[in-house]
């Protein structure tokens, strides 16, 4: 049995903050905003795995009005929506992301964050997409206020026995 997931998510540009995509922190003079470290591309990931088994979203498994999650490492939060997939007796085929962002370049991280997510989602790197892409200066991302991120995913039940 296969199951399809969607996620999105997008993050106010700010200063004074890291900016933080694929768990990899990039040099930028303006971070995203948010209770965790606010990593889109990782929220619109666990958002696609948790959707594909109608598990809800990460605002339901880890809430931005408990304090506990505060500057929460996305990478975790990735790890635990994971061994939720996988406690569900399912496992990843692939996923495909998107970044919209029209700064800075991520080319040079994408293959980072691409063994970012592998290693949080027991795969192989192969099996990870990521992409990014601005939007010619159109829109909030394109006027460099936000970053948003989109992804789509392929779960797959794990064979008894």
């Amino acid at each position: 049995m296969i199951r399809i997931g969607h996620g999105y998510d997008v993050h106010k540009l700010v200063e004074n903050r890291d900016l933080i995509l694929g768990g990899v922190k990039i040099p930028h003079t303006l971070g995203l905003l948010g209770h965790s470290d606010a990593d889109v591309l990782l929220h619109a990931i666990s958002d696609a795995l948790l959707g594909a088994l109608a598990l809800g979203d990460i605002g339901k498994h880890f809430p931005d009005t408990d304090p506990t999650y505060k500057g929460a490492d996305s990478l975790e939060l990735l790890r635990q929506v994971v061994a939720l997939i996988e406690k569900e007796g399912y496992t990843l085929g692939n996923l495909d992301a998107i970044v919209i962002a029209q700064a800075p370049k991520l080319r040079p991280y994408i293959d980072t964050m691409r063994q970012n997510i592998a290693d949080a989602c027991h795969a192989d790197i192969s099996q990870i997409s990521v992409k990014a892409t601005t939007e010619e200066r159109l829109g909030f991302t394109g006027r460099e206020e936000g970053i948003s991120a989109h992804c789509v995913c392929l779960l797959v039940k794990k064979s008894e026995g």
